[in-house]
């Protein structure tokens, strides 16, 4: 028996059209998974791989998860869930996050919209003893001085999976969580494209890399599997030693 053959599963990753969540979806593709996943743009031709974005094979679905009622309203291609992975996630910088507005709009994505999405797919779920992983970031565990609700989203995505974790796991649902350290993606351009910043960096990473979508889909994977059978509410930093 293979614990990470997906064959026969359905996978659908919301914020897989780029970054984090796009290496996931294509790890759950390669091991034989049926994917979908969600993006802002209208259609899967918006995106293209110059970018980061590899949507060959993934089945493509519109969803801003920012607009009032959209996760609500939401209709799936799908009839059926396995395993539901919340990659969404957005930042502003030049310290907009400390006005109101971007405060709210950062925390919107990042937390509010990882409850309605979880509670939207809890009956799919429910009925496939399926697994949910909530993807949020090592600032979760450590202060960011620039970017107060990215911070305090990220570190509620942390207690929200372990809250969901211990009300979902009667029904049968693992609920597990990824805090990814620096990963090169559209929201830390304004680290790994600034040489001094991304020097300074790598240093304090003891693997003295980035991290990689593909990094992310190995724990994804492991976390979706057999092999995690016994874990739940769980965070699982990979980060390349980043927070040592």
């Amino acid at each position: 028996m293979n614990e990470l053959d997906f064959s026969g599963k359905t996978v659908f990753v919301v914020g897989g059209s780029s970054g984090i969540g796009n290496g996931i979806a294509q790890g759950f593709r390669r091991k034989g998974a049926t994917v979908h996943i969600s993006g802002t743009r209208a259609g899967a031709g918006d995106y293209s791989k110059d970018e980061g974005s590899d949507l060959d094979g993934l089945h493509y679905m519109k969803l801003d998860v920012a607009a009032p009622g959209a996760v609500e309203a939401f209709q799936p291609a799908f009839p059926s869930l396995d395993v539901l992975v919340l990659s969404q996630g957005t930042v502003i910088y030049r310290r907009g996050e400390f006005e109101m507005d971007g405060f709210r709009k950062v925390m919107e994505v990042n937390l509010m919209s990882l409850m309605a999405c979880a509670t939207k797919f809890f009956p799919m779920l429910k009925a496939s003893h399926g697994s949910l992983i909530v993807v949020s970031s090592t600032a979760g565990f450590h202060s960011t001085k620039g970017n107060p609700s990215y911070n305090a989203s990220k570190t509620g995505a942390v207690g929200l999976t372990r809250t969901l974790a211990e009300a979902w796991a009667e029904d049968g649902i693992r609920v597990n969580g990824i805090a990814p350290g620096l990963v090169h993606s559209k929201l830390t351009k304004v680290t790994t494209e600034n040489p001094k910043r991304l020097e300074a960096t790598l240093q304090s990473i003891p693997l003295h890399r980035l991290g990689t979508p593909d990094d992310m889909a190995g724990a994804a994977l492991f976390l979706a599997s057999p092999l995690s059978s016994y874990i739940i509410g769980q965070t699982l930093i990979v980060d390349g030693g980043l927070l040592l």
